[in-house]
């Protein structure tokens, strides 16, 4: 029963990040695409005000996953803010400063003012994407830490690998973004992000290559694929959904694109998810000093009492979200912007 609990547990981890990354993915997509597709102030509150009721909402499944490392798997979450501390505290402050951002912005009627605003959306939106990225990619591969500690710093994680992981990541992002504008703004602002997501998809699709070709090279992910053919299915779903965001993008069907995308994102995630299993935190030195589902989970009590409190509470949650974003899923005009509650 523990054993099966700790799974669950991880599974049900794993999901909540890639429920964060497929969320917050568009909105931090958007912010640095803020400078290359808005060409002027108006195009640039579309964009903003695009993912205005949503950006933070879509944060809380950040926190969310947060909360459940901490209190599902407590030795995870502290090894993860010893030993990634840098790289999370950058993400933290990116995301601080970009809520500020999207506030600051409209403060002043000032050129200078709006354009240094603009500028910190789009640093604070595209560091995240690649933090991420970094991060979990130099997981997959493993960290450097045995009995006495973590032997990295910012420097190590900031490895080839590492680095594909955040480049992979930021296109997935920039493409999720993209499509999520297509849906919502109109006219030109509209046709520049259909041909952003067209001409992204290619790059994304040669950097999904040459990560699934790496991360054979340089991680054990493939093992529990290879134990169980079976599991294939979700690198097969993964690129299916992948080809499916091009195919809709052609026949202009936007948001059937971007269901793609984010069935793409979850499915990504899920993939690397399961080839992780059952680590957490798994070490490059000896395997015995690895963080698992297993030997770094809470008690089994308090599991209990978690996933009872998931079962009511997160279909809740996700009931708010559908409502939020059919009732901010018609496009925009530039006559909303005119609204007292807009960016």
């Amino acid at each position: 029963m523990e054993s099966a609990l700790q799974s669950i547990w991880f599974f049900l981890w794993g999901l909540l990040w890639a429920v964060f990354f497929m969320t917050d993915g568009f909105d931090l997509g958007i912010g640095t695409l803020l400078p290359f597709l808005g060409k002027n102030d108006t195009e640039k509150r579309l964009m903003i005000n695009s993912i205005g009721p949503l950006w933070d909402g879509n944060e809380v499944w950040l926190i969310t996953a947060g909360g459940v490392t901490f209190a599902a798997f407590p030795t995870v979450y502290a090894f993860m803010f010893s030993s990634l501390y840098t790289p999370l505290m950058l993400i933290l402050f990116a995301l601080i400063i970009r809520g500020v951002s999207f506030e600051f912005r409209g403060k002043i009627e000032s050129e200078a003012w709006k354009k240094l605003w603009d500028t910190c959306i789009f640093i604070s939106s595209a560091a995240p994407a690649i933090l991420f990225g970094v991060a979990f990619a130099n997981i997959f591969q493993g960290l450097p830490f045995d009995q006495n500690g973590y032997h990295g710093n910012l420097i190590y994680l900031l490895n080839p690998y590492g680095l594909l992981g955040g480049v992979l990541f930021l296109m997935l992002f920039l493409v999720h973004g993209a499509l999520w504008l297509t849906i919502r703004t109109p006219g030109a602002l509209q046709a520049r992000a259909d041909a952003a997501a067209n001409n992204l998809w290619f790059v994304l699709t040669g950097v999904a290559v040459l990560f699934l070709g790496a991360t054979y090279v340089y991680t054990p992910i493939y093992a529990n694929y290879l134990s169980r053919p079976v599991l294939f299915v979700v690198p097969l779903i993964t690129v299916i959904a992948l080809f499916g965001i091009k195919f809709l993008v052609m026949k202009k069907q936007y948001l059937k694109a971007w269901f793609s995308s984010a069935a793409t994102i979850v499915s990504a995630t899920f993939f690397c998810i399961i080839g992780l299993y059952p680590n957490l935190f798994p070490s490059n030195v000896d395997a015995i000093y690895s963080l698992t589902a297993h030997n770094a989970s809470a008690s089994p009590l308090t599991l209990k009492i978690m996933l009872v409190v998931v079962l009511m509470f997160i279909p809740i949650v996700i009931a708010y979200q559908v409502w939020a974003y059919v009732m901010f899923s018609d496009q925009l005009s530039a006559e909303d912007l005119a609204a007292e509650e807009a960016y």
